[in-house]
């Protein structure tokens, strides 16, 4: 699924609102967490986008087919999302300050997303994370105390990677 995003900030809430429409529509409801950290992540990734490159950008969102049934173990689902654009500007490491009230997104996006990078694409970028879904509660054996353990190994790193700095796209 994708959505064409124009070089408007208006359109960072459309984005929200299409994403939250594909979402119901797959079966991911608004009350379970990885709903409002998508969200999250297309405001992030789409402000970038539409701020940063004055282009016009591709939403691409990648939602997974199904979740484990009774007495299955919990598998992971991939949740995909994606923005390129046509600015070949890549994105540059960015230190905000304790009141700067910008330079955070790309910080907020590796801490939200299990995975996340980008890579040159055509003329300009592609922009991706992913977020791994776990079975919910219910569907986990009741012996587990409702407790959900995702088979997908989370990466935690001791330092982030891009060394503490936010990044963004400039």
């Amino acid at each position: 699924m994708q959505l064409e995003i124009r070089p408007d900030p208006a359109e960072v809430g459309r984005a929200r609102r299409w994403a939250r429409s594909r979402l119901a529509g797959s079966g991911i409801g608004d009350e379970e967490p990885l709903a409002e950290t998508l969200i999250l992540l297309v405001s992030e990734l789409v402000t970038n986008a539409v701020v940063h490159t004055g282009c016009p950008a591709v939403l691409r969102l990648s939602l997974p087919g199904g979740s484990a049934g009774p007495g299955q173990a919990a598998e992971p689902s991939v949740v995909r999302l994606e923005v390129a654009d046509t600015s070949d500007r890549a994105p540059v490491p960015r230190c905000a300050g304790d009141e700067a009230t910008g330079g955070r997104g790309l910080a907020l996006v590796d801490g939200l997303a299990d995975r996340w990078g980008w890579s040159v694409e055509g003329a300009g970028k592609r922009i991706w994370c992913e977020l791994d879904r776990c079975a919910r509660p219910s569907e986990v054996e009741a012996d587990r105390g409702g407790a959900v353990e995702c088979a997908a190994v989370r990466q935690e790193a001791v330092e982030p990677a891009y060394g503490g700095l936010a990044y963004e796209v400039v």
